[in-house]
């Protein structure tokens, strides 16, 4: 299971971590975005802080209808326990943990400041 808070902003955060070239696996706080269809978004600070590896390139439409363009990398995330091999888009300034990365899991969140996130594997 994974544990996380709903923030004093509303934002459902979780604790992952994540692995590239370099040598140093690297913890970072995300938040659970389930508008977002992805794995994974990383800043491009945190993507050449990792040395990750460019697969390709992609574009998306946001919620305000407007569009971006963004590079696609590989990473590992250490996902419930497991190392998981996933794509990443390097966009925006705060990781978001998309639906791709929840499926096969249920999400629960208590919604207040402080309240409990907890990601189970489907039985």
């Amino acid at each position: 299971m994974i544990q996380g808070v709903v923030n004093s902003a509303y934002e459902a955060v979780i604790r992952i971590t994540l692995s590239g070239q370099s040598e140093q696996p690297l913890e970072i706080e995300a938040v659970i975005d389930t508008g977002y269809t992805g794995f994974l978004t990383l800043p491009t600070s945190l993507v050449t802080e990792l040395g990750l590896t460019y697969r390709s390139h992609g574009q998306a439409v946001l919620a305000d209808s407007s569009e971006v363009t963004f590079d696609i990398y590989d990473v590992t995330v250490l996902w419930d326990g497991s190392p998981r091999h996933i794509r990443v888009d390097a966009t925006g300034d705060i990781p978001l943990v998309g639906m791709l990365l929840l499926d096969g899991y249920n999400l629960n969140i208590d919604v207040e400041q402080g309240g409990t996130v907890a990601i189970r594997a489907k039985e």
